[in-house]
């Protein structure tokens, strides 16, 4: 008898706490927030773009301009190769790698600054993103906001009341 007695208080307390969990669940509130969208539609981000096309488009050009010089030397190379003595022809084909050589090299160091800069301003709208999340999370009572997901529903998607925030200039 004690065992059934204490076997029933068990029963009710599970399903107490079962019942109260199932409460809870109903008052969790999610949301989502596609920072792809926050990179491309920020006016912070359009910015922080607009910043590095200036930034990098003098070296840009010149870098281009070196290799269509580069290009057209080789052309002439190439139908000149037939008149040249050989070791005229071994000069300018050794001065030719050598200008390729310092293109490619000017174009890596170009991309490793180019991606440097984006990532640091990438960072900082995705900082004040991240801040504008929080006070949208606070303001409406959100428990998570998430950034990934395989799924989200489209309900639960907060990306455009953020962009307002972000764009309005109202961000604490």
């Amino acid at each position: 008898m004690k065992f059934l007695r204490s076997t029933y208080w068990l029963t009710l307390a599970l399903a107490g706490l079962a019942f109260g969990t199932a409460v809870q669940a109903q008052e969790f509130k999610a949301g989502f927030v596609n920072t792809d969208r926050i990179f491309r539609e920020a006016s912070s981000a359009k910015a922080a773009q607009s910043k590095l096309e200036q930034e990098f488009s003098r070296r840009e050009k010149e870098i281009s301009e070196l290799g269509n010089s580069i290009k057209a030397a080789s052309e002439k190379f190439e139908r000149d190769a037939l008149t040249l003595s050989e070791s005229q022809r071994l000069t300018r084909q050794k001065q030719l790698v050598e200008q390729d050589r310092d293109l490619q090299r000017k174009r890596r160091e170009f991309q490793e600054d180019l991606n440097a800069r984006k990532n640091e301003e990438l960072q900082q709208v995705l900082e004040r993103a991240n801040r504008v999340v929080k006070q949208v999370a606070e303001a409406e009572k959100y428990d998570a906001i998430f950034q990934e997901a395989v799924y989200i529903n489209p309900k639960h998607d907060i990306t455009d009341k953020v962009l307002k925030v972000l764009n309005s200039g109202n961000a604490k």
